[in-house]
This record gives C-alpha cells, sequence and structure tokens, in this order.
C-alpha cells in the first residue's frame, strides 16, 4: 500500500503544524501511512515553535509507509520556504505550488494513494503569478494536463451527517441565475452521481435537488428560474436513470428526517450548500473534489493565519481529510480488483 501525499498548502499558516498534529495522533487513531510534500527545514522549526515533540524522516514516496510508524516522512521540496507563522510570503508560493503539482503526479503515477491539500491563501500566489481561481481550477488544469482534455471539477463538502454539492462557487449572488443553466447542473449530478458508486460505494445515490428561490420558487411566483432551469434538469437526470428529485424547498431539505431521504445535497450557489454542511460538521467536514482522475481531499477551513504558530490549530478537519482519502483509495482500489 502507497502513502497519502499531503500538501501543507501555505506555509505561514496552520498547514504545517496540523500535518505534524495529525502525525502525533497517528497510533492513537490508526491513521494511515502519510507523507508531506514540504521544506524539511520548515516542517522541523515549526514544531519546535509550537513545542510539538516530532520526528522527521526525509524521505522518498516509496520509503514513507516504512518510516511512517517511527517518523513522519517529509518528502523535500526543490524551492526553501520561510517558516514565518501569520505572514504570508510570495516568496513561499513556489514551494506551495511545487507541492501541489508533485502529489498530483505521484498520485497520477501510482506512487501515492491519493491527494490531501492543506489551505492556500490567494494573495501570495498571485503576487508571485499564479493565474488560477484558486485550488481546485489549479487541480483541474493538472488533471487536463494529464488527459489532454478538459474536466469539470465538482466541490463536494462531505461530512458525517451531510454531503452537499454547490452547483455554483465562487461568484456573486447576483450571478448565480446568470451563470445557472440546465447544461451545467446536469454535468455536476452526473458527475456526482458517478463518484458516489464508484468512490463512496453507494450502489444507487440519491441526489436532492434544492431550488434557487425561495420555496423551490412556488410554481414560478417567486422566479421562473426553478421551472425553466431546475426542474428540466431533474428531468433529464431522471430519464437518464438517476434517482434525482426537486426542485426542493431549500429551507425544508436538511433537517434529520429530510436528510435520511438522500445522499447528496445539490445547491445552487454557495452558500445554499456551505451553510448547512459548515453548520453540521464544522471540525469535521472534508472538501471533495470529484471529476478528477485522482483523489483529492482537503479539510474544510482556510490558512487561519491567525493563530499560526500558537498551537492552537485543530487537526480534526485533516484528519477527516487523510480518513476520506484513504476510504475513498480503498474502494476505488477494490472497485479495480472486482
Amino acid at each position: 500500500m502507497t502513502a497519502i501525499a499531503v500538501s501543507c498548502g501555505d506555509p505561514s499558516g496552520i498547514g504545517p503544524e496540523i500535518a505534524i498534529a495529525c502525525w502525533l495522533k497517528r497510533k492513537q487513531l490508526g491513521l494511515p501511512p502519510f507523507f508531506l510534500l514540504a521544506d524539511p527545514a520548515l516542517i522541523e522549526a515549526r514544531a519546535k515553535l509550537t513545542g510539538q515533540n516530532c520526528t522527521i524522516a526525509i524521505s522518498t514516496p516509496a520509503k514513507a509507509e516504512g518510516l511512517f510508524a517511527d517518523a513522519l516522512p517529509v518528502v523535500p521540496l526543490e524551492n526553501e520556504q520561510i517558516d514565518q507563522p501569520g505572514t504570508p510570503l510570495a516568496e513561499n508560493a513556489p514551494g506551495t505550488m511545487e507541492a501541489i503539482e508533485r502529489a498530483v503526479a505521484l498520485s497520477l503515477s501510482g506512487e501515492a494513494r491519493a491527494v490531501v491539500t492543506c489551505p492556500i491563501a490567494k494573495k501570495p500566489l498571485y503576487d508571485a503569478g499564479f493565474r488560477f481561481p484558486g485550488h481546485t481550477e489549479f487541480l483541474a488544469h493538472l488533471a487536463a494536463q494529464h488527459l489532454g482534455h478538459d474536466v469539470t471539477p465538482v466541490m463536494m463538502l462531505a461530512g458525517p451527517l451531510l454531503r452537499a454539492v454547490p452547483v455554483t462557487i465562487h461568484i456573486g449572488i447576483a450571478q448565480v441565475p446568470v451563470v445557472l443553466d440546465i447544461p451545467t447542473i446536469v454535468a455536476i449530478c452526473r458527475i456526482t452521481a458517478a463518484a458516489l458508486k464508484n468512490q463512496f460505494g453507494i450502489a444507487e445515490p440519491r441526489l436532492a435537488i434544492a431550488g434557487l428561490n425561495p420555496h423551490a420558487g412556488e410554481g414560478g411566483s417567486m422566479g421562473t428560474e426553478d421551472e425553466i432551469i431546475v426542474r428540466p434538469a431533474i428531468q433529464i437526470l431522471r430519464a437518464e436513470g438517476i434517482d434525482a428529485r426537486g426542485p426542493l424547498p431549500a429551507d425544508t431539505m436538511f433537517h434529520p428526517a429530510a436528510r435520511a431521504t438522500y445522499d447528496v445535497a445539490i445547491c445552487m450557489y454557495h452558500d445554499q450548500a456551505l451553510i448547512p454542511a459548515k453548520t453540521l460538521g464544522f471540525d469535521d467536514s472534508v472538501n471533495v473534489t470529484l471529476g478528477l482522475p485522482f483523489i483529492r481531499t482537503s479539510p474544510d477551513h482556510g490558512t487561519a493565519f491567525n493563530i499560526a504558530g500558537t498551537g492552537q490549530a485543530k487537526p480534526d478537519s485533516l484528519i477527516a481529510a487523510i480518513r476520506l482519502a484513504d476510504e475513498l483509495a480503498s474502494n476505488k482500489e477494490e472497485k479495480i480488483i472486482a
């Protein structure tokens, strides 16, 4: 079994210290082997600063599993990084991007079971010439380079009580009804249904699809988008044999009895999905990117510059991300063997 590749995200954030904290809990929690793609000197400095008693071993991906029980395997970056907690630096951006690129390459080559990414900050990356809106778009670009064609990445927030997928993500609320269309909803739902089958092991996924407007538009009296965009998309999905239901009023979709009737909530915009997902699982929800030729998970929080280096950061979401990456990789491996 190969180890999971973990990129530390922005080194001025909490990524390095929560990665160390995960390794320190490896035996207690039975965590699967993983290695960090990082500057070893930075990891050593952060462990010392936060008082984390961590043995670090410079490693290769192939040796990481064997080292994991006794030391935190760190696969060195070519780019050195500065450990300056709380102050993001453009000088660290090349190493941040290198870690992501190498994690993806190792996963695609089979040298890593999956990719787990710690949070990045966009501004220092932009200052260094990064041209992607965020992590997900960069990962999609790397996947497209490997496959030779574009991919559609789908963001899922997966927690113990709810899986939620937003159809539109980082755009202003006024743009949502402009951007929303039938092909996009259909494509997002197809990718989600396929991932639930192939990665999550759900034989017959049930998709609950939220309406855009209050009360799902009330038959068009509170907005026409649900009748002219969302409902036709659902009809297409149902004709393809996908168990899609809706459009449903979003205000009644997330109580326990409602959640018991579906496997994923498909939401029309960012906050419609992320508010219930984070409310129901703030510390243990995981960001999963579907539609890629490799498994990628990430903690469901940001860089937390305000507490970086203080030892206050909780590793719970990263622990959940590593566990889920391992689970999805195992499901994928079992499907290949079958």
